[in-house]
């Protein structure tokens, strides 16, 4: 009843978002069940609900492509940004759609026009009335790359009438640490285990870094990045930066449709003056898809999401691209990946965004320090490969491979 209720307020807040991003208003059918043509057979279907887990399924979508060739893959999505990822990275090689609202009419639909023999959700997408029909018609779902922070676990417990019986109908949980596989069988989930982290398995692109690696060079000035940043964060990190030596400090938001609004913020943006001028402090970076570029561009990047309590964004892809990693109080979406950052001393962890300039600054200042902090992370990107072929194993014994 809360979710019919709902459906009024579901579209219309599909309609607003559509103003900043016309994709929201786009295949609205999709979102209720309603997929034109016929599905191309036999299937696998992949759920990566927004960009950063369109990105970390890519290493596992193309080695399913080609361990099974005589399937198609159906990559569903929940935003229009993941949706623009997806045919950014896959192009017509795949299926794209919308998964539809968790309504027991809506998953029928989606699952009697695909009829996938596999599903992966990646990461933490859990709905309870997509899992019950997938598990009424005898389709295997895995849990990919699954993490579990001790705040969702405490928000699945209140909820455990409906998220137990959801947990434990997956066919299979490939978590990122030991300590995501124990929430997760506290919450309900039968066969888990611990497979590692794909956002390690995946390279960035190396056009984007020769390119990122040239614009550092024109510019001949120092660079601080704020990557991926969230509400209220560029305002914090604006108002602190007190650059030295000609140093530039380029944001980019980790939502387009928060462009302009950030823009009020800076001197330039890279869509309309690629170059910024040399009196310029702040440089919007106000394009999709480019993270590689602006984190070989830059000489220190600060991890966004992470100075707000928002847990974090994917820090793994600056230590991939060898940037020196600051980080916010508020990691938790990326736990483990920070502890193993930390630790291995490619990231540094403050209390604030004031405290996060003033260490940019410092940083700034000590090429060696950088350098190592460069080499450690791409080190640790390197000796924690793998989990795609154990992802790949679980999926290859459940469709019996």
């Amino acid at each position: 009843m809360l979710l019919r209720l709902a459906l009024p307020f579901l579209l219309a807040r599909l309609w607003w978002r559509g103003r900043a991003e016309p994709g929201y208003r786009e295949s609205v059918g999709e979102r209720l069940g309603l997929y034109g043509g016929e599905a191309p057979q036999p299937l696998i279907w992949i759920h990566a609900v927004s960009v950063g887990e369109a990105r970390a399924a890519e290493p596992l979508v193309r080695a399913l492509a080609a361990a099974a060739p005589q399937y198609r893959i159906l990559v569903t999505c929940t935003t229009a940004a993941g949706r623009a990822t997806l045919k950014q990275l896959y192009g017509e090689s795949v299926l794209c759609a919308y998964l539809p609202y968790d309504f027991p009419e809506t998953t029928q639909a989606f699952l009697e026009h695909f009829k996938p023999r596999l599903g992966v959700l990646m990461e933490t997408e859990v709905w309870p009335n997509l899992l019950a029909e997938c598990a009424r018609r005898g389709v295997p779902v895995v849990l990919a790359n699954a993490r579990l922070s001790e705040k969702s676990a405490r928000r699945y417990a209140r909820w455990r009438g409906l998220a137990e019986p959801a947990f434990a109908s997956l066919a299979a949980v490939c978590a990122q640490s030991a300590e995501d596989a124990a929430r997760l069988r506290a919450a309900g989930a039968r066969d888990t285990r611990v497979t590692g982290n794909l956002k390690f398995d995946v390279s960035p692109d190396p056009a984007q870094l020769a390119a990122g690696r040239a614009w550092r060079a024109g510019l001949a000035r120092p660079v601080v990045l704020a990557a991926s940043t969230r509400e209220g964060e560029e305002k914090l990190l604006v108002a602190d930066w007190r650059p030295e030596g000609g140093a530039l400090l380029v944001v980019v938001p980790r939502h387009a449709r928060r462009f302009d609004e950030v823009a009020r913020l800076a001197q330039s943006r890279r869509s309309a003056q690629p170059r910024p001028a040399a009196a310029d402090r702040v440089h919007l970076g106000d394009t999709m898809g480019e993270m590689a570029f602006y984190y070989a561009a830059c000489d220190v990047a600060m991890i966004g999401g992470s100075f707000a309590p928002l847990g974090g964004q994917n820090l793994i892809e600056a230590l991939a691209a060898g940037a020196p990693a600051v980080l916010g109080p508020h990691m938790f979406n990326f736990a483990e990946a920070t502890r193993l950052a930390l630790r291995a001393g490619a990231a540094r962890q403050v209390e604030d965004a004031a405290s996060a300039m003033q260490l940019a600054a410092e940083l700034l200042k000590d090429l060696p320090l950088r350098k190592r902090m460069s080499e450690a992370g791409q080190k640790l990107c390197e000796a924690h490969r793998g989990a795609t072929e154990r992802h790949l194993d679980v999926c290859r014994s459940l469709l019996r491979l």
